[in-house]
């Protein structure tokens, strides 16, 4: 089996146009054979999918999620292409499941792009600090902060981030299926993030678990 490099996904992900992880899972489904990963990713229909995330996608809704109580709310913006599509019960679905999403996993940002190079900058100053605080050697200093900034991204950036209701996949991922299902171009736009009381401090509690509770119930 071949090793799954990052040069490897790089490539895939340049004649597929599909996301990083879902080049590398298919890569790995593939053992490494990069054409028979271009047709793992075309049978789950990513690789058209991204075909499609090129297009201009300037309908769609604005949806909202009050959590139990109306303690968090969540206003989110996801565009497609037509009004046909805005008003299809799968594309409506689509989008409530990114607002409780929101609503349960407080992303900062929709994706990395958006995360300002000052950030960045401030984090990685905070991360080698800690690094070196915990006597790690100067020489792979670096590159644990690289990982650790990577996983920084996971955690804040919305398309990045395990999906609530599958954790086995990223918002990103059950985007593209969404786009390979609808065959419209879609795109999450914005979102708003509401808590009562934030910034006044009080008991922390699991916010997760409240939202997929009522979810589930």
């Amino acid at each position: 089996m071949a090793e799954v490099t990052a040069a490897l996904v790089k490539e895939l992900r340049e004649k597929t146009g599909a996301g990083m992880m879902d080049c590398k899972k298919a890569l790995t489904e593939a053992e490494g054979d990069i054409e028979r990963a271009m047709e793992v990713l075309r049978e789950k229909g990513l690789a058209s999918a991204a075909k499609k995330a090129g297009r201009v996608a300037a309908e769609g809704l604005v949806e909202s999620y009050i959590h139990a109580g109306g303690r968090i709310g969540v206003l989110v913006e996801i565009n497609c292409e037509t009004d046909f599509v805005a008003k299809n019960e799968d594309f409506r679905a689509f989008v409530k499941d990114v607002a409780m999403h929101i609503a349960a996993s407080n992303p900062q940002f929709v994706r990395r792009e958006e995360v300002s190079e000052e950030v960045i900058a401030k984090e990685r100053e905070i991360l080698r600090a800690q690094t070196l605080n915990e006597g790690k050697p100067e020489k792979i200093v670096d590159k644990i902060v690289d990982g650790r900034i990577d996983k920084y991204y996971k955690e804040n950036c919305l398309l990045e981030q395990s999906f609530v209701k599958d954790p086995d996949k990223t918002v990103e991922t059950l985007l593209r299926e969404k786009i390979a299902t609808i065959g419209e171009n879609i795109s999450i736009r914005r979102f708003a993030r509401f808590v009562v009381g934030e910034g006044i401090e009080k008991e922390e509690s699991n916010f997760v678990d409240e939202v997929m509770a009522q979810v589930r119930g």
